[in-house]
């Protein structure tokens, strides 16, 4: 699997940008160093796409998209990234980029690469890492989706799971501009010297810390970055950045506390691991959902609590590494249409996907770290949308970790209360038209919601 133009059927993911935002705050730090890029010019405090002076392509897609005038609005992060950190990497500049969950870090690579590329036959001229096969399918989407007025520019994704000759086959007979993938399929094609790396212009790490936190995947990025040229743009992204990697040049939100999903309903419930299944069994009876997804900490619990869910009649699915690639895809895809409304995953599913119809995340286990759940928990209420998260604490490690967050994040999660107000994260799926009249009348945050049926 090279090129993922062939699923034209399926109804790829939104790019996590659309909502409007009121101004930035003064906790937002936005610094960027360095000498402007040769190509494109673009004012700084641009109220919207227009204004950056993109492509005419380009603000086409933008607009089939639903996303044409972006402005200030109830999310402070989102009017940063809109207005400091797309005009500069338009303008070639490298960029450190940390922001929340579901506030538009994906927009900023895709919509700047695309503006600055000028396509030449056989050469890769933007190359973008992920940590995840999932995530790297998901982006190669986003830039088919924004190039499709630039029929001149390719796009492939390459990961493992995939027979490498497929891979191998393509490169060398429709070599793609933009190649999206995971860093150790990337360093194999690189050191078969069947994947170029010569004329990368832009080099883009997305869920950076998550790459540069394994010893081996760092090492891989690194041994791929020194095959590119040295005057490349370079662009990173995460939800979570540790101070230690955070160079000069960066945009960030200083406040950890502002990393808090707005519209998340946070609680948690003290029980021991015999009640786990009791309750979550009795939670997905009582709860409103449009679609669940339940965290565990292992492959094996992953599968088995799947099992036990379908035994007992709930619509569950599961996703987990010890799967073949294409299964996971397959119940990747059958999840977002709607097909399941239950889906019990391990961390391989905790970053960077994009689900718009999940309004509740439990974790059946407590994540390792502070950074884990803060992604987690962002699977629901994207986008600045209602959402609800439920943590099962069963131990005393369980417990330190809640309090981490806490501390962190600055916000109190409560006990799980006997009853729960509906209306503070249920999440009604609207048609394009009346979501539009909702948008005329201040109700919702901006947002893209497609046709269909309710799951």
């Amino acid at each position: 699997m090279g090129e993922t133009r062939d699923n034209d059927a399926y109804e790829e993911e939104l790019l996590d940008y659309e909502e409007e935002e009121e101004k930035a705050p003064d906790s937002v730090a936005a610094k960027v160093n360095g000498e402007a890029g040769k190509k494109g010019y673009v004012g700084i405090h641009s109220s919207g796409f227009r204004d950056f002076l993109l492509k005419p392509e380009l603000l086409r897609a933008i607009v089939d998209s639903g996303f044409e005038h972006p402005s200030e609005g109830k999310f402070p992060t989102l009017y940063l990234l809109q207005h400091e950190c797309i005009p500069q990497a338009i303008l070639g500049m490298d960029v450190i980029c940390q922001a929340k969950s579901g506030m538009g870090k994906t927009a900023v690579f895709v919509l700047s690469s695309l503006q600055q590329i000028e396509p030449s036959p056989g050469q890769v001229i933007a190359l973008v890492l992920c940590h995840t096969r999932e995530l790297a399918y998901q982006i190669c989407h986003e830039y088919e989706r924004f190039s499709t007025y630039l029929p001149d520019i390719k796009v492939a994704v390459f990961y493992g799971g995939v027979n490498i000759k497929v891979h191998k086959d393509l490169l060398k007979n429709e070599c793609p501009h933009i190649v999206v993938g995971t860093p150790g399929r990337i360093l194999a094609l690189t050191r078969d010297k069947d994947l170029s790396l010569k004329n990368v212009r832009h080099f883009i790490l997305d869920e950076c810390d998550k790459m540069l936190e394994s010893l081996d995947m760092r090492r891989d990025v690194q041994e791929i970055f020194k095959m590119t040229p040295h005057d490349k743009q370079v662009m990173m992204f995460s939800a979570t950045l540790s101070k230690e990697i955070r160079p000069p040049m960066e945009i960030y939100v200083d406040d950890e506390a502002k990393l808090t999903l707005h519209g998340l309903v946070q609680h948690y419930i003290k029980l021991s691991e015999l009640e786990k299944n009791r309750k979550l069994n009795d939670l997905l009876d009582a709860l409103d959902f449009n679609q669940v997804v339940i965290f565990v900490k292992s492959v094996n619990r992953a599968a088995e609590l799947n099992k036990l869910l379908v035994e007992c009649n709930f619509p569950s699915i599961c996703i987990h590494s010890g799967m073949s690639q294409e299964e996971r895809l397959t119940r990747y895809k059958s999840f977002k249409e709607g097909h399941k409304r239950i889906l019990v995953a391990t961390d391989l599913v905790g970053r960077g996907i994009d689900i718009e119809r999940v309004n509740i995340v439990i974790n059946y286990d407590m994540p390792d770290s502070a950074d884990t759940y803060l992604h987690r928990v962002g699977r629901a209420g994207r986008f600045g949308t209602k959402g609800l998260a439920i943590t099962f604490v069963s131990s005393a490690s369980d417990s330190d970790v809640l309090n981490q967050v806490q501390e962190r994040f600055e916000v109190d999660i409560k006990e799980l209360p006997e009853q729960i107000d509906t209306s503070t994260y249920s999440m009604i799926l609207f048609t394009p038209f009346v979501y539009f009249c909702a948008i005329l009348m201040e109700l919702f945050t901006v947002r893209n919601i497609r046709d269909g049926p309710e799951p």
